[in-house]
Parts: structure tokens; C-alpha cells; sequence
């Protein structure tokens, strides 16, 4: 059967994404068109793009994730290099080896641009900081003076996964100038409503993966240091949109996937917890689709 996706940010614990990945490709369940923000566009592009669950496994599993975490270069000592940079390029890592890794994975399928897919087979959100709106990728670009179909899917994806602070903002140029965009998720963490709308009616069943636990449960953040007030910050920021939006009337469409004790940047991950992570995403797909009534 012919379905819509939507899959959820969440930095790092994005492997739970590709467990349920396997679990719905394994059921003969086919994405028509996908959606998704920071961690989740990388998934929906590859799937865009034509790659299986097993391949995705496969290239994220032996991806070296430290190779991505690009620092620029400096003669001054890095700890204080690194609040510089902070200031002045506003993240610690550029994302340029990011940006070609996914570059690389799509070429590898003939996908360069959004022209190379078929019309709205995938959009993913971002957020433009200098004008204070979400930008649904590559709708919006018309907006800014620049072609959609001629825009570079891997400079998509690598503004919605711009975590602030971690990785340097892209900047946009436009009619009206230079533009800084960051994660999606600031804006839209979940963006279900891109094809689930209220009296709309739905041209296809629509399946939302989300890794949180409940629409309604939240774990709660312990703060006790700069690092982990960012952190809840973040994740403040980026679920409030989306826990407003969500109603009774989209959760039974939805896989919710709980990661407790797993930071969305931590990028260290042994090989044992990402595991864990896929079968959790595995397991949990499992248990709703089994009882799914679309």
C-alpha cells in the first residue's frame, strides 16, 4: 500500500527512525512522499532517494560521525578557538563534511536537486532566523528569488540539521540579502501537518514516526549547567509547536518511539546503544502497526 511520511527530529537518536523504517518497508508499505525535520530529513531524503532500510542501516552504521563534527583550523589553542568561533561564525563546527556526506549519498542514487524527484516527494523545514518564520524546503524558495527545482537537496538537509550553536547557520542570499537559517526543529519538529490537515481530506494514509515517547509525556530535563540549560532549551523549543498542533485525531496515525537517557547531540554513541535504538524504533512500529486502522 501507497503511504505519506512524516519523520521527527532528534539529532542522534535519529537510528530509532530507521528501525521503524525497516519495520514499515517489511510490510509492504510504500512512501509516496516524505517529510521531515533535522535528524528526519536525512531519513526522508534517502528514502526519496531510493535507498532501503538495510542500506540506510549500513551507511549510518559505518558512517565515522567525528568526521562530520568539522572544526575550523586555528594556531590559537582550541578551548579558547572555540568560543571565537562560537561568536563570530555562531556554531562550533562548519558542517561542510555533513553537507558533502549527504551530497555523496544522493549522487550515488542520481538525486542532486528537487527537480530530480517528483513534485512535493519531499520537503523539510527549516528555520530563517532573520525574518523570525519556519521555511518549508523547497516550497518557500520562491520567496527568496531562487528556483526550487534547481536547489541542491543536500544544502536543504543540511539547513534543517543545523542545530544551533552546534553547527554553523547556513546563509541564504536573496533579493532582499543574506539570510541565517538554522533547525528546523526550533520552528517544527514534527511537521504532520504538511500532509495532515484539518478539512482536508488526505489524499493517502499519512504515518507520523516521532521519537518521543507520548504526545502527551515529556521526560523531564535536569539543569544543572550551561550545557543542559541549552539542551532543554532546545528541546523546549522544538516540541512546543508541534505538541499544540497534535490532536487525538492525528496520534492514532502516529509511531511514537521513546529514547530516554540519549542526547540528540550525543554523537559518541557505542555501536551497542545505537542498536538498542533501531530496535527500539523496530519494536515500537511493530506493536502499532499491528492495531493501525488507516
Amino acid at each position: 500500500m501507497k503511504i505519506d511520511g512524516v519523520f521527527s527530529g532528534g539529532g542522534i537518536k535519529g537510528f530509532a527512525l530507521i528501525g521503524a523504517y525497516e519495520e514499515i518497508e517489511s510490510r509492504g508499505l510504500q512512501f509516496v512522499r516524505v517529510a521531515g525535520t533535522s535528524a528526519g530529513s536525512i531519513l526522508a531524503a534517502l528514502i526519496a532517494a531510493g535507498y532501503t532500510s538495510k542500506e540506510v542501516y549500513k551507511m549510518i552504521d559505518e558512517l565515522d560521525i567525528s568526521k562530520l563534527l568539522d572544526a575550523r583550523k586555528t594556531i590559537v589553542p582550541f578551548p579558547l578557538a572555540k568560543w571565537l568561533f562560537l561568536y563570530w561564525k555562531l556554531g562550533l563546527y562548519k558542517g561542510d563534511e555533513f553537507e558533502k556526506w549527504i551530497k555523496e549519498k544522493l549522487e550515488a542514487k542520481g538525486i542532486r536537486t528537487f527537480s530530480d524527484l517528483p513534485p512535493q516527494a519531499l520537503r523539510v523545514v527549516a528555520s530563517d532566523l532573520s525574518n523570525g518564520k519556519m521555511v518549508v524546503l523547497p516550497d518557500d524558495l520562491q520567496k527568496y528569488g531562487i528556483s526550487p527545482g534547481a536547489f541542491s537537496i543536500a544544502k536543504a538537509i543540511r539547513m534543517s540539521c543545523s542545530i544551533p550553536y552546534f553547527f554553523e547557520p547556513v546563509k541564504l542570499r536573496s533579493v532582499e540579502g543574506i539570510n541565517i537559517l538554522v533547525d528546523g526543529g526550533v520552528l517544527s519538529n514534527f511537521p504532520i501537518w504538511l500532509f495532515d490537515q484539518e478539512n482536508v481530506k488526505k489524499i493517502r494514509p499519512v504515518l507520523g514516526i516521532k521519537l518521543s515517547s507520548s504526545e502527551y509525556e515529556h521526560e523531564k530535563h535536569k539543569i544543572k549547567n550551561g550545557i543542559q540549560l541549552f539542551g532543554a532549551l532546545f528541546e523546549t523549543m522544538k516540541d512546543a509547536h508541534d505538541a499544540r498542533y497534535i490532536s487525538k485525531k492525528h496520534v492514532k496515525d502516529i509511531i511514537f518511539i521513546p529514547t530516554k537517557g540519549v542526547l540528540f547531540t550525543e554523537f559518541h554513541l557505542s555501536v551497542e546503544k545505537k542498536r538498542e535504538l533501531f530496535e527500539e524504533g523496530k519494536k515500537q512500529a511493530k506493536q502499532f502497526l499491528e492495531k493501525w486502522v488507516y
